[in-house]
């Protein structure tokens, strides 16, 4: 029973870390263009090598 006074604020502390994170990523523009991001991959445009 004593490990649960442990393990409770532990967990609520890093599932309000998690929370933060997302919505910082949120207030930061990280999820703008999913669509693009999704799209950009199956174009040639851009090459691993560059052109000479």
């Amino acid at each position: 029973m004593q490990m649960l006074m442990f393990l409770i604020p532990i967990s609520l502390a890093l599932g309000g870390l998690g929370l933060a994170a997302f919505f910082w990523a949120l207030r930061s523009e990280q999820f703008d263009d999913p669509q693009g991001d999704g799209a950009r991959i199956l174009t040639d445009d851009w090459d691993s090598r560059p052109k000479p």
